[in-house]
């Protein structure tokens, strides 16, 4: 485990034992929410000054964040159900394509909610890859066109 990723679980082992949520901490240390909630999970590094300003809000001087514990993160504070656009972690299901998955792991779905960010072919040459699949989908393109066949009919979708 980093430093980085230790002291981050540290703060939630505190922030929890004081029965503090991260919207608490967030209000009172003047960070935000999405940034603390990658820091504790050690996806974000801190500077030290925010750190000791954490460590002032927790009640514990700065060098406790250091100190390497047993502790276990607890498990009783719920998942939050909302995703955040930082927290989404891009994984690359094509040469020419990145999907970004719109829902929590914990959660159920009856629709699969993703966002893709289709690359541009890199040369004249090159052709653009297909997708396909059986079911339902739902398309809404934010930026550039893309061109969709369904069955015998061709689409070409715009923002």
């Amino acid at each position: 485990m980093s430093t980085s990723t230790a002291i981050g679980a540290k703060v939630k082992i505190l922030r929890i034992g004081k029965e503090m949520t991260i919207k608490q901490l967030s209000e009172a240390c003047g960070l935000s929410v999405g940034f603390l909630s990658q820091f504790e999970r050690g996806i974000s590094s801190i500077a030290i000054d925010s750190l000791e300003t954490i460590a002032n809000v927790l009640g514990v001087p700065l060098s406790e964040l250091f100190v390497e514990t047993e502790d276990k993160v607890p498990t009783e504070e719920p998942e939050d159900p909302v995703m955040h656009g930082m927290e989404l972690i891009p994984s690359q299901a094509s040469a020419q394509m990145y999907q970004y998955i719109l829902k929590q792991p914990h959660t159920d779905y009856a629709l699969l909610p993703r966002l893709y960010t289709l690359l541009p072919p890199a040369g004249e040459e090159e052709v653009p890859e297909m997708y396909s699949h059986k079911g339902e989908e739902f398309l809404f393109v934010l930026e550039g066109t893309i061109t969709l066949y369904l069955e015998d009919r061709k689409y070409i979708m715009y923002p």
